[in-house]
């Protein structure tokens, strides 16, 4: 990793660290153990209509989280700690890469995310939202070792967390 990466890169752990409260090692924030690739080439689609592999963004770190746009509680939260990050990393965003990956792909589509993105103050354009099929989603969720679980009243359970990528795509921190 160059240095100016290298550099950007330490700022997001701090910021990951210092966003969810911890000192060291808090509740919600320990060493990665997953050691699967967690950017497969599975195609997605973006808020914009585009087809994203995410296997195509590995070669910078990747924040990645899970939401969906009907949340009306944690994703939300989640959300605004994601563009705080983004905020603190100004211009140097480009050199990280935050997707958020919906996990009502059902209900959320293009249009949806990007209100959604618009919505959250999170429509910057190293900023990707991300679609697909279900079982796409599903596909992906098992890489990062989550499942998602519809209630009788629509709303989705979910495990709340960000993960932090490496180039590699393998998971440096939860």
């Amino acid at each position: 990793m160059r240095p100016k990466r290298s550099s950007i890169f330490l700022v997001a752990i701090a910021l990951i660290l210092a966003l969810s409260g911890c000192a060291r090692e808090a509740a919600g924030d320990y060493p990665a153990s997953n050691t699967n690739n967690c950017l497969p080439d599975v195609s997605l689609i973006d808020q914009h209509g585009n087809a994203i592999s995410l296997a195509s963004l590995k070669g910078k770190p990747v924040l990645i989280d899970f939401i969906y746009t009907s949340c009306a509680s944690t994703c939300p939260v989640l959300t605004s700690k994601m563009v705080a990050i983004a905020r603190e990393l100004g211009p140097a965003l480009g050199a990280i890469t935050i997707v958020s990956i919906t996990l009502d792909p059902e209900h959320d589509g293009p249009a949806q995310l990007a209100a959604y993105a618009k919505s959250q103050g999170a429509d910057s354009n190293s900023w990707r939202f991300l679609t697909g099929k279900p079982a796409d989603i599903d596909q992906v969720l098992a890489a990062f070792k989550l499942r998602r679980m519809r209630e009788s009243d629509g709303s989705i359970m979910h495990s709340v967390s960000a993960f932090l990528l490496g180039p590699d795509g393998h998971q440096i921190r939860q």
